[in-house]
């Protein structure tokens, strides 16, 4: 994880310091700003690809075989915004690998689960990025770059992105099923809808000024509440 998550950072940090250096948000970046040099940031990303290469290795056959395939999906991600505004989905499918590597890392097989849950997160990464490229939408558009609120608008991105949050919800509740979840985790999944809820109550067209706690709290305070109510219930059944 650390690897992989390090590696894709780095290449995207990479790939967009000129896109960086252009927009007034993110010009202070390390890159753009010039407090990291870019070739510190290349030696950086081959020690992660090695470290993730190294550590799949470790794990067991499938993982090893289907490390470079999550690496090349990473490093895919970087330039989908030059070409598409379903960028947010790719990002979403890059994090949906996280469930679904656990699984494979720990069992050597795959299984319905872990697809389900990787979807589940692949929605709501999806939708919360597009609230986040809401900061850039009129940016985006004069710089020919491809986002859902610069191709359809602020109006349109916020009701995709409420749709993909409230599909996320049917996924986890069929992942509590499937997983023989119990009360606790229940309880974490409609936590998890409240968070939601409340992310599009706080993010409206002409007002990003919550866009903070929409995104970083908001969005925290799910994947914390689903980790540790998620393996709580595990623990708890186990006992």
């Amino acid at each position: 994880m650390v690897g992989a998550r390090s590696a894709a950072m780095a290449h995207n940090r990479l790939a967009d310091r000129e896109i960086d250096a252009a927009n007034p948000r993110t010009v202070l970046r390390a890159l753009p700003s010039g407090a990291l040099p870019a070739g510190f940031v290349r030696v950086f990303l081959v020690a992660s690809v090695a470290l993730f290469l190294i550590a799949a290795a470790t794990l067991n056959r499938l993982t090893l075989l289907l490390s470079p395939v999550a690496l090349g999906l990473l490093f895919f991600y970087s330039y989908t915004k030059r070409f598409t505004w379903l960028s947010h989905l790719v990002l979403g499918l890059c994090l949906a690998l996280a469930p679904i590597g656990a699984w494979i890392a720990v069992t050597g097989t795959i299984a319905w689960t872990p697809i389900l849950l990787g979807l589940a997160v692949l929605l709501w990464t999806a939708g919360f990025d597009i609230l986040y490229a809401l900061q850039d939408e009129e940016h985006d558009r004069m710089a020919g770059l491809q986002s859902l609120p610069a191709r359809w608008g602020a109006k349109t991105a916020l009701a995709v992105s409420a749709l993909l949050h409230a599909s996320m919800i049917p996924l986890l509740l069929a992942v509590w099923r499937l997983s023989g979840g119990g009360l606790l985790f229940a309880a974490s999944i409609l936590a998890t809808a409240a968070a939601l809820l409340y992310q599009h109550a706080i993010v409206k067209p002409g007002d990003l000024s919550r866009i903070n706690a929409a995104f970083f709290t908001a969005n925290g305070f799910v994947s914390v509440v689903l980790a540790v109510c998620g393996i709580a219930d595990v623990l708890l059944r186990n006992a």
